[in-house]
């Protein structure tokens, strides 16, 4: 069984690695109606194929762009007529997603893939959350004043923060009594009685 300071140290590092992954994702916030550019960009070019999804979607996509034309074969029918690259030269590696008119429809996670040249391999660049507010809810504010971006991520953090301990008290106190409970083979015996 492993000490106290090696799980404790065990978890501190987990729940580093947890936070540092939560932060590889983008947010973006807008209001319905507005544009949207959905930034990405992979410098290691030629590029020759670019493809945004979103994960709820299935197999259907948000934009593809291939031989310097856009598929629409399998593109999700809400975003047809409503996506653009930002740059379709892609100059410097910019893939970056334009999403016109908005909805909240649109909410969820985006990813941009790229395939190089010379490779069959799609390579994820950039993950994004978007999120779309009503009008009127522009700042991202519940009705009591608070913000809920920041009421969510409080209570996620608090959540894993407590899980950890939890765990970690439950691993010490387990190390503890197994320590301290003596083998049957090191009791002495009972003197016997006649």
């Amino acid at each position: 069984m492993a000490s106290p300071a090696t799980v404790s140290l065990s978890l501190f590092f987990l729940s580093v690695g947890l936070v540092l992954s939560a932060s590889d994702q983008s947010n973006i916030t807008a209001t319905a109606g507005d544009d949207v550019t959905l930034p990405c960009h992979d410098p290691n070019h030629p590029l020759i194929v670019v493809q945004w999804n979103r994960a709820d979607l299935g197999s259907a996509f948000v934009l593809r762009y291939r031989d310097r034309r856009f598929d629409e074969e399998n593109q999700h029918p809400s975003f047809k007529n409503r996506v653009d690259l930002q740059d379709r030269q892609m100059k410097d590696g910019n893939v970056s997603l334009v999403l016109k008119n908005v909805t909240t429809n649109d909410n969820g996670t985006y990813e941009c893939r790229v395939q190089r040249k010379g490779s069959s391999e799609r390579i994820k660049i950039s993950v994004i959350s978007l999120h779309v507010l009503l009008p009127g809810d522009e700042d991202g504010t519940k009705e009591d004043g608070g913000n809920m971006n920041e009421s969510v991520g409080l209570i996620v953090g608090l959540l894993v923060f407590f899980t950890l301990i939890i765990v970690a008290g439950v691993l010490i106190y387990k190390y503890l009594r197994q320590k301290h409970v003596p083998d049957e083979m090191d009791k002495p015996e009972d003197p016997v009685n006649l």
